[in-house]
């Protein structure tokens, strides 16, 4: 137990602790059926601990969703930033990353997604959410204006382009883009063909 002293919560950062300790625990079972009361076990508090910080465990779920949407918005637009000047260049390096982020942190990338990250009753989720989806917007609205997207619907091309990624994404989770079944390289590919919709003719 002489660990037990250098947890966050023992220098007063409870809240951080028990998010880093569910967190954990969904990276490690890729799945949310935890509970709050073995996230305090895991933490190393009382059972009554973390309802100083969050009023149930629905709460706790929607934060760890808020976290994941921050770091999925920070990854995306890492990506948009390195990768070349070009639309499309930007674009495939932004789906690829998020692609990516989404297989390395599968557990937390399904809540995000799931019921149990209700973004209807918890705004800064929603917000976080929100700010998430507009990097798209912001891709396809430069692809537009620089004329290397074709013209129309932004929401049109962002819900197809979002439906795209999510769906490769939990294609890669689940371990369904076999090679036998879809060919080499199928995230590239798939993308090259959403690309080929979007882009102007050459």
């Amino acid at each position: 137990m002489s660990d037990m002293k250098d947890r966050p919560y023992h220098h007063g950062n409870l809240r951080h602790a028990l998010i880093e300790t569910a967190l954990t625990m969904l990276d490690e079972d890729r799945n949310w059926t935890f509970t709050v009361r073995e996230v305090a076990r895991r933490t190393g508090v009382s059972h009554a601990a973390p309802y100083k910080h969050f009023r149930d465990r629905e709460e706790l779920l929607r934060e760890l969703a808020r976290i994941g949407f921050v770091q999925l918005g920070k990854t995306m637009r890492n990506a948009m930033t390195s990768a070349q000047s070009s639309s499309r260049m930007q674009f495939m390096a932004v789906a690829q990353a998020c692609i990516a982020f989404a297989s390395g942190k599968s557990g937390l990338y399904c809540l995000m997604f799931s019921s149990d990250a209700d973004k209807t009753v918890d705004p800064q989720l929603h917000d976080a959410a929100m700010s998430t989806f507009g990097i798209l917007l912001e891709l396809l609205e430069k692809g537009q204006r620089d004329g290397s997207f074709r013209q129309g619907a932004i929401a049109a091309q962002a819900a197809a382009s979002w439906a795209q990624v999510h769906g490769l994404a939990m294609l890669a989770i689940n371990g369904q883009l076999l090679e036998d079944k879809v060919g080499p390289e199928p995230i590239r590919a798939a993308l090259n063909v959403l690309l080929d919709g979007v882009c102007c003719s050459v």
